[in-house]
Formats: C-alpha cells, sequence, structure tokens
C-alpha cells in the first residue's frame, strides 16, 4: 500500500531500517534555501545541506535549452527556456535550479527537452561546482544509470 511510504517520508510512521535505506528522500524545491531571504542572502537549510550525498526524489521542470549539454540537464521548479544565444550570461533560471548529471557512461548523452514535470531520482550533491563552461552549480543530482533508460536518446543535431 502506498500510504505507509507516504506517511513514512512525511516522519509521521517510523519504517524499520532497512526500508528507510530503500526509499529516496522526498526533496521540494522549496527545501533548498532560508526563507525569508536574510541580509546574507540565500542560505541553504539544514534539510538541502543534510540530503547532501544521499538518494532523494526532486520533481520539476527540464530547462529547455538553445544548446543542449552533453551528459547533463538542468531542472527548475517552474518551466524555463534559455536563449543562450541572444541573452548570453543572463539567464532566467531560479537561484535553486538543480544540475542533473547522467552517469559517466551516458556522458555523451544528448537529452531532449520534456515539457511537463520530471521525477528523478539521484544522488544529491550541494556545494560550489564549476563545470568545462564555466559555470558554476551549487545543486547536482547525480542519476543512476537506469534512471532516464524509458527516454530516448536526442538526436545530436536537434535535439528538442
Amino acid at each position: 500500500m502506498r500510504l505507509i511510504p507516504l506517511l513514512a517520508l512525511a516522519g509521521l510512521i517510523a519504517l524499520p531500517a532497512a526500508a528507510r535505506a530503500e526509499a529516496p528522500l522526498a526533496l521540494g524545491f522549496s527545501d533548498f534555501f532560508v526563507r525569508p531571504i536574510g541580509p546574507r542572502g540565500l542560505e541553504p537549510t539544514a534539510r538541502l545541506q543534510a540530503a547532501s550525498g544521499h538518494e532523494v526524489r526532486l520533481v520539476g521542470f527540464m530547462v529547455q535549452r538553445e544548446r543542449p549539454r552533453a551528459g547533463q540537464f538542468l531542472l527548475t521548479p517552474r518551466p524555463v527556456s534559455m536563449a543562450e544565444d541572444a541573452d548570453g550570461e543572463a539567464d532566467d533560471l531560479p537561484a535553486s535550479t538543480v544540475t542533473v548529471l547522467l552517469p559517466d557512461a551516458q556522458r555523451e548523452r544528448l537529452v531532449a527537452h520534456r515539457p511537463g514535470p520530471l521525477a528523478l531520482t539521484g544522488r544529491l550533491e550541494y556545494g560550489p561546482a564549476e563545470d568545462a563552461s564555466g559555470r558554476i552549480s551549487w545543486v547536482r543530482l547525480h542519476l543512476a544509470p537506469d534512471a532516464l533508460a524509458a527516454q530516448p536518446a536526442a538526436a545530436s543535431s536537434h535535439p528538442h
């Protein structure tokens, strides 16, 4: 019955240690930063920091990009389109944007844009990291090898 795992994730009942180890932590974008924003700017919540290094389940929207990057895509709490050619580094990405990283064996894969919400599970990583393009991400989700198995790879010439 699905009710028991939902109650357990909500913290309403305790599950045996084996069951807790199998279920990813349900994390929402609203769990990322302390609200209201204080004089020091964005501060990560204790929940986000505690989730780092653990399996989480996150529901968000894939960013539609003019130039998708092989082996990764961006996930946000709302639908967003990026016009890298027109806007350059001036994008409208929310602070809670997550860089989703494919497994090493799929680092050359381009993932086609999928409209609508996506539920993804992977290992969360929090902290600054710079990618090959110079973009710095603060939150990354490392997907399992089979996470996108049901989704076909995009054609490399025109992934949208």
